[in-house]
């Protein structure tokens, strides 16, 4: 059954990278490799996110202190 709400992204991966992948897949981390990447991906997202953030206050600091 596809969820309507996926969609396919194609995405060349070197060998090593997904003998990884498949490694953690058989120690029972991810259900497939589908599993893995959306968290991977979910993972980037978040941290990009938080730096974003972080470099935001930062701005913000460095304006109230100094007015630049």
């Amino acid at each position: 059954m596809e969820n309507s709400d996926m969609e396919c992204v194609p995405a060349k991966l070197t060998k090593r990278i997904v003998d990884e992948m498949e490694e953690l897949i058989k120690q029972g981390w991810y259900a497939n490799k589908s599993e893995l990447i959306r968290n991977a991906v979910r993972d980037l997202i978040k941290k990009q996110k938080v730096a974003q953030l972080e470099s935001a206050i930062k701005s913000d600091i460095q304006w109230g202190l100094y007015g630049k």
